[in-house]
């Protein structure tokens, strides 16, 4: 007997999406929306308050940053497990599991008493809150069809890249009117409310216990090890120069190894945990490579902007967070222009149109000074916040749109693993740009600041004579301005490179809009069918 059994018409009838009204849809999938939200709100929400985090635990930078990266290590994983996992356990049953592990995780975050049980609470928090994210995507092609579909593909996608984006912001404004703890108690609430009222409110489909028999658990072990040595190289590999650490070398060929044999198994086994050979499909893989891509640029420029204000600006952790707000309040002001053009125009275009802008913002951020604040930062911003909307929303309508019902959940997991593996390759690629490229600059610059030079003589005498005039002797006082200049370089170089990265990044979105046309046009949806989920 197989595995993979179906529940009996009866039941199958009894979970149809078909026998809810459409409020009932829209109230459930706003519910299961609240639970994305604060799953991918948490991503972020830390990352401008690392700092208040590590000094009330008493813990150092480099343990530190792990109260972000356990988090990212964590939720990769679990994302491509839970198309298996929620035809074992059902939609809402899975949903409701990890919204209340989220939930109870993020109360242990709270009351973390040292680095360590923080950084364990937090990797838990990241595996058991995972699920919501690609349940949603599913969910949304099993609700709505035709014009509430697309809809629906917007709100997710908006969804999915403005909440990473208010992380920083959000975050920034809770550490400095309350406190660092406030990060998490924050998800109790909504917690609750999920955990509680999505049991009540989706009806989508049936557990399917028998598939735990024939499961892959090998290629599950492979695929944790695969993502999660892979992300803990692209997350740490920045900081220790790559593979002239030894720990990285050993995390980067576990991952390679593990990756090939996690490949081989997933296609050759008859019930994978992945479904890899949905990437036959030309639209499915070239919308995974679109996601990719837009999670190179959603997650890159996040993780860019905040540290160069926090670096070059010296801005505090709400300083950044309103700096950075105008993305969000354009992407959301974009939402009602997308979704009626989204009825009205190709898919395809729309989505290139959205790629194109994000280069086009890159290309603003590239001349950026040291100077720069929320005033700069609005245009390009701007931009940026209607390029998400505009660019991720039509690829989850073309990506997943393109899938027959029964593929759908094993491909959504695969889908949402593209987007944060991009952004995991997207911010070591930045922070590589940041390290090797500063040091460039720094060198060039050093080699006009010389005798020879006069504007850096006159800079140099005056900065000299103000130390002199606050009492230091002459000797102390040219010494002190040397290291003023030096400062001053090393500033100018550094923001240098965020403009380097930047403009990395509009490579990536170039090539990106360039193969739009090649993704096929997807026929306008019918209504899902019973077992559509």
């Amino acid at each position: 007997m197989t595995t993979a059994s179906v529940s009996t018409p009866a039941a199958t009838v009894a979970t149809s999406p078909d026998a809810m009204s459409t409020g009932a849809k829209v109230l459930a999938f706003g519910t299961m929306c609240v639970g994305m939200f604060i799953a991918l709100l948490d991503i972020q929400i830390v990352s401008a308050s690392l700092r208040d985090i590590g000094g009330a635990l008493s813990a150092g930078a480099d343990e530190t940053v792990w109260v972000q990266t356990s988090y990212l290590i964590a939720e990769i994983i679990v994302i491509p497990l839970s198309g298996w996992l929620s035809r074992v356990m059902s939609t809402r049953w899975l949903f409701a599991a990890s919204a209340a592990g989220f939930t109870v995780t993020s109360l242990l975050c709270g009351v973390a008493w040292d680095i360590h049980s923080m950084i364990v609470f937090r990797a838990l928090q990241g595996f058991l809150g995972g699920s919501m994210i690609p349940l949603v995507f599913t969910t949304a092609f099993a609700f709505f069809a035709g014009p509430q579909r697309v809809i629906a593909a917007a709100t997710v996608g908006g969804l999915a890249s403005l909440a990473p984006t208010l992380g920083p912001t959000v975050g920034g404004w809770i550490t400095d009117h309350f406190s660092w703890h406030w990060l998490f108690f924050i998800n109790l609430m909504p917690g609750i409310f999920v955990t509680i009222a999505v049991p009540l409110l989706v009806k989508v489909d049936r557990p399917n216990w028998s598939l735990v028999r024939g499961a892959d658990y090998l290629g599950i072990a492979m695929m944790a090890l695969f993502l999660g040595c892979l992300e803990y190289t692209l997350e740490e590999g920045p900081r220790w120069d790559w593979f002239d650490d030894d720990v990285i070398l050993t995390t980067a060929w576990i991952a390679g190894v593990s990756g090939v044999a996690f490949i081989w198994r997933t296609l050759t086994y008859a019930n994978p945990i992945v479904d890899l050979r949905a990437l036959k499909d030309r639209n499915f893989a070239l919308g995974c490579f679109f996601s990719f891509v837009t999670g190179i640029g959603i997650f890159a420029t996040i993780y860019l902007t905040p540290l160069f204000l926090g670096r070059v600006r010296g801005f505090s952790a709400l300083d950044i967070g309103l700096a950075v707000f105008s993305t969000g309040v354009f992407q959301m002001a974009s939402i009602p222009l997308y979704a009626f053009l989204a009825n009205r125009v190709d898919l395809r275009w729309l989505m290139m149109a959205g790629l194109a802008m994000f280069a086009v913002s890159m290309w603003f951020f590239a001349p950026i000074t040291h100077d720069w604040g929320a005033a700069q930062l609005l245009l390009p911003q701007a931009l940026r916040g209607m390029a998400q909307q505009f660019a991720v929303a039509p690829t989850v309508t073309l990506t997943l749109g393109s899938l027959p019902p029964e593929r759908l959940k094993l491909a959504s997991g695969l889908f949402n693993l593209m987007r944060n593996l991009g952004g995991a390759i997207g911010i070591a690629a930045c922070a590589t740009v940041l390290n090797d490229r500063g040091n460039m600059h720094f060198l060039r610059e050093a080699e006009h600041l010389n005798i020879r030079n006069e504007a850096m003589g006159s800079v140099l005498q005056g900065l000299t004579d103000q130390f002199v005039a606050a009492g230091h002797d002459a000797l102390d006082a040219h010494t002190a301005a040397l290291k003023q200049l030096w400062g001053l370089a090393w500033r100018e170089a550094q923001t240098q490179t965020f403009g380097d990265a930047f403009l990395v990044i509009l490579v990536c979105f170039v090539v990106a809009t360039a193969m739009v046309p090649l993704m096929r046009k997807v026929a306008a949806p019918k209504a899902p069918s019973a077992d559509a989920h």
